[in-house]
């Protein structure tokens, strides 16, 4: 035991007066306590009583977390005043993995918007602990805290909050760890040297009950070297039993959620495919506003003394942007309408850097040169010789939540050292000093100046000042997309000069488009040198696509030659099924000499290739054995030289063939390599083949080998066999594992056997586990079963916490028989954040005959802020004959985003004979970076009838790639940054 009853009565006292004294230097109240921390009036009034029992370990972590104190050192006196002694805690506690006790992190440090200044203790030097307002919960926090619950059971699970700035995202990963405080959890936040970095340098060794902190996760998985490898290492932690529990919890702006889930168009590049794959049913929208509900408990909270929730809701009980008002919105936004010229000008210049790529520190000379064609000529001719330093100190100043429009920043340095130590350097040597916009006023200008090009004093200050070789390569893409060529070639040489060979690629397509193939040589040369050899195959690639053979053949040999043998490989691809080729024979040939180079892929090929011929011409009744021999051979050296996916086909090949034990151990050999899917491939052939007991046997091997899909096959496979108990245990076990699908499909094959309450039990666990499809069929089942106010009863129930799309869900079932409600629950749904809401049933209006009624519907969405309605509306104002309405709506939609409506506007004019002011339209969209929009011009005309006109805009010159014939033909050296054509230049 720890000590005797003196030495506790005296760890007690201090404790208390530990408590006692925080309690004061927060000027927190009991009440204050109480809303803060959920804890009971009677618990928070005991731990501060004299003479009262020990408070509760949970207690004083709270106490602790609110009043700004180290739990830590409260949690040692705690346990001695409880008679366990000082060194009794948790072994769990100590510090054998990355991070610290959740207890001993300022929110602050962890990026929480703060609501007031940090101030130094006078004689101390240190830093005053920042108080926080009072928390609101709202619908996302109820998933947060179930996640919380299942890590405490010891199941490990994600998530990441979707929403824009300032919504609080952050704050409620904050308030759902806090329970984990008291169980001794640590927190894990990498950042140093880089984000990136620091989390494939350290995942490896986090250990259980560890939460692993992803705030802003774009730096994390949206990194352009590590993000698929920090994908890939979050989803072993998650799914290996022996590194749980953890929680990891992330946040992103939607247009990040979007740009990792969207799948690419056929033919496209995948850069996001295992970022999608592990954000799939582990995302979490957070709403833009508090609900009624959250505005009562604030208005709770402000009652109770929260001088911060009182302030705010004075000013935001009426649009519900509680959490963006803390945090300074209105503020920086009249900083910024209401600044003057010079403050305007840098903003906006911060505002486009940023939009088009720039990364978070903008260098201070940057800035001030960029500003100056954001000036008018009066504004310009009024500037004092200070301008700039006055506007800098000006912007400088914070706001309401103590932001700053444009805040001087700095990079942290490196403190790991590898080898011998070393001098360490800026991160921006050559850049002085950088600031970072305020992130609400970034957003706003992703918004508000999407469809602008930057002046030319832009593009030259990034010319001049930039220097990391990625946000020159951005910044390049983008002056390309708005078909401001000359820039976008001069800003890719920068690149390239900083050491970017991905720029080198770039310049080597551009030099190859323009008909300067020595120089697009040269660079392809000179990319592959750099690390990039896909320059010289994507060089083979575009003379292959322009029928020069010889040319792309004779290439892929000097590459070759040079030590480079992809060229070759994809010149094989190609000519693979080519019939100027011979097919299989000419592709071959070239598979072996890259193979024989050293090609791991065109090894691979080349031996799908005879194995194919193989099992050809023993069909026609020759002998194809060698063949099949000789792929097999070719597939084992693959596999030997770390060819992922070689063991896999050897092991089909001998399941083939009839040997199993052979199949077997390859199959497991692949999956201890890191490729489980071998083992449930075999396990499929099993099934296929009628051995239902060795395929159960293999799908466990697939789930124990780290692939928790196979668990839908083996809970189908129990549910086949009757063993409806051990179907819904594998069931759960997915579920937990992440896969709600495998629960949901349980659900349907019970529905389907006539099991409708079994059915909807299942429905029910699955919805809990995130896979909101299920409430759909819930809500099908009553009505079909006749309970239409169970049905509604749900769909609100849903609703309200937080999934309107149940409403939606609900009223496209009763559409058919009672529109009047079903516009009813659309309307509610679109109350209730869901925009979408009215969309969806317009458009089955609109298929049904009723136009009235989905004109009706698509304002209702308009005027919820859906660009789509707007578009949609527009199209059906010109199919009925306003023009000027159609116009207008479309004008709407346009500045809503949406990519159609510039398009539409020009064909109206140009089909007007209004060439010119079509003309202009489609100079709008190159500004915007639309210049897809003359592709939807085409298809418009093409649908109107217009052929040769559709041709005209679909042709493409040699090579380009995108559809701009358009701009190439009208400006074929491209627009000047004012939309001018550019001159003819070299």
């Amino acid at each position: 035991m720890g000590g005797d009853g003196s030495e506790r009565e005296a760890a007690l006292a201090e404790l208390r007066k530990r408590l006692d004294d925080g309690r004061a230097c927060a000027g927190l109240s009991v009440v204050q306590l109480v809303a803060q921390t959920k804890l009971s009036r009677t618990t928070i009034h005991t731990a501060f009583q004299a003479g009262g029992p020990v408070p509760s370990a949970t207690t004083v972590a709270a106490l602790a977390d609110k009043l700004g104190l180290p739990v830590d050192q409260l949690l040692k006196l705690r346990r001695i005043a409880a008679g366990k002694g000082a060194n009794t805690g948790p072994t769990h506690a100590r510090n054998e993995g990355p991070g610290k006790h959740i207890g001993q992190w300022d929110p602050h440090d962890l990026e929480v918007h703060p609501a007031t200044a940090a101030t130094i203790v006078p004689g101390s030097g240190a830093r005053s602990q920042r108080a926080l307002p009072g928390y609101v919960y709202r619908a996302h926090d109820q998933v947060l805290a179930e996640a919380v619950r299942a890590v405490k059971e010891g199941h490990s699970r994600m998530l990441v909050l979707i929403g824009s700035s300032s919504t609080g995202k952050t704050r409620a990963c904050w308030e759902a760890v806090q329970p984990l405080a008291a169980e001794g959890w640590r927190l894990w936040h990498p950042y140093d040297p880089t984000r990136a970095e620091a989390v494939l340098a350290d995942i490896k060794r986090v250990v259980p009950r560890t939460v692993v902190w992803l705030n802003e996760a774009q730096h994390y998985l949206g990194d352009p070297q590590a993000g698929e490898r920090i994908a890939a290492a979050l989803h072993t932690l998650l799914t290996r039993p022996d590194r749980g529990p953890v929680l990891v919890l992330g946040t992103l702006w939607p247009e990040y959620a979007d740009a990792y889930t969207v799948l690419p168009r056929p033919g496209e590049p995948d850069p996001h495919s295992r970022v999608r794959e592990l954000l799939a049913r582990r995302t979490l929208t957070v709403p833009d506003t508090f609900d009624q509900e959250a505005i009562h408990a604030a208005a709770v909270l402000s009652r109770s003394g929260d001088r911060f929730m009182a302030e705010s809701l004075t000013r935001a009980r009426a649009h519900g942007r509680v959490a963006q008002d803390l945090a300074g919105v209105p503020e920086l936004l009249r900083r910024y309408e209401h600044g003057a010229p010079p403050v305007r000008a840098l903003l906006e210049a911060a505002m486009d850097a940023r939009r088009l790529g720039v990364g978070l520190r903008l260098p201070q000379a940057f800035l001030i040169e960029a500003a100056t064609d954001y000036f008018t000529d009066h504004d310009w001719e009024q500037l004092a010789e200070d301008w700039a330093e006055a506007a800098f100190a000006d912007l400088a100043r914070p706001v309401h939540g103590k932001q700053a429009p444009l805040r001087r920043s700095s990079a942290r340095p490196s403190r790991r050292m590898s080898g011998e130590p070393t001098r360490a350097v800026p991160s921006h040597p050559a850049a002085g000093s950088v600031f970072r916009l305020a992130d609400y006023l970034e957003l706003h200008g992703r918004a508000s100046r999407r469809a602008l090009c930057p002046p030319a004093s832009f593009w030259h200050a990034a010319h001049a000042h930039l220097i990391s070789p990625d946000d020159l390569r951005n910044l390049a893409r983008a002056a390309e997309d708005r078909h401001r060529l000359q820039w976008a070639y001069h800003l890719r040489c920068r690149a390239a000069d900083a050491g970017s060979p991905d720029a080198l690629v770039d310049l080597m397509r551009m030099r190859e488009v323009a008909g300067d193939r020595e120089g697009a040589e040269a660079l392809a040369h000179q990319a592959a040198g750099a690390g990039r050899p896909v320059a010289l195959a994507d060089l083979v690639l575009m003379r292959e696509k322009a029928a020069d053979w010889k040319g792309a053949e004779a290439l892929a040999y000097r590459a070759l030659d040079a030590g480079h043998p992809v060229a070759l490989a994809a010149l094989a691809q190609i000519r693979e099924g080519a019939e100027e080729f011979k097919g299989r024979e000419n592709a071959e040939d070239l598979y072996q000499q890259a193979a024989d180079a050293g090609q791991l892929d065109a090894m691979y090929h080349l031996a799908q290739l005879r194995e194919v011929r193989g099992v050809h011409e023993t069909l026609v009744g020759r002998e194809g054995t060698v063949d099949r021999e000789s792929a097999e051979d070719l597939f084992l050296r693959a596999a030997d030289a770390g060819h992922p996916g070689a063991l896999d086909s050897v092991a089909r090949m001998r399941e083939e063939a009839g040997d199993r034990d052979g199949a077997e151990a390859l199959a497991r050999q692949a999956a201890d390599a890191g490729h489980p899917d071998a083992l449930y491939r075999m396990a499929w052939m099993r099934e296929k083949a009628g051995d239902r007991e060795s395929a159960e046997d293999l799908y466990r091997q697939t789930v124990d080998a780290g692939d928790p899909s196979a668990l839908n096959d083996l809970m189908r496979m129990r549910e086949e066999a009757g063993d409806r108990e051990g179907a819904e245990a594998l069931a759960r076990r997915a579920a937990h594992a992440g896969d709600a699908y495998t629960l949901y499909r349980l659900a349907q094959m019970r529905e389907e056997a006539g099991d409708r309450e079994s059915a909807e039990d299942l429905y029910r666990q699955t919805a809990d586990a995130g896979q909101l499809d299920a409430v759909d069929r819930i809500l099908r089942m009553r009505e079909q079963a006749g309970d239409r106010e169970g049905a509604e009863a749900l769909a609100h129930q849903a609703a309200d916490a937080g999934y309107p799309g149940a409403l939606v869900d609900l009223a496209q079932v009763r559409l058919a028989g009672d529109r009047e409600g079903a516009e009813a629950l659309a309307r509610r749904a679109a109350h209730t954040g869901y925009p979408d809401a009215a969309a969806h049933l317009a458009q089955m209006r609109e298929k049904a005959g009723d136009r009235e009624g989905a004109e009706r519907l698509f304002r209702l969405a308009a005027d919820a802020g859906h660009p789509d309605a707007l578009a949609r509306l527009a199209w059906m104002r010109e199919k009925a004959g306003d023009r000027e309405g159609a116009e207008r709506l479309y004008r709407r939609a346009a500045d809503a985003g949406h990519p159609d409506a510039l398009a539409r506007r020009a064909w109206m004019r140009e089909k007007a004979g209004d060439r010119e002011s079509a003309e202009a339209l489609v100079r709008r969209a190159a500004d915007a970076g639309h210049p897809d929009a003359l592709n939807r011009m085409a298809q418009m005309r093409e649908k109107a009838g217009d052929r040769e006109g559709a041709e005209r805009l679909h042709r493409l010159p040699a090579d380009a790639g995108e559809p701009r014939w358009y701009f190439f033909s009208r400006w074929p050296y491209g627009l000047d940054p004012d939309g001018s054509p550019t001159p003819p230049w070299a």
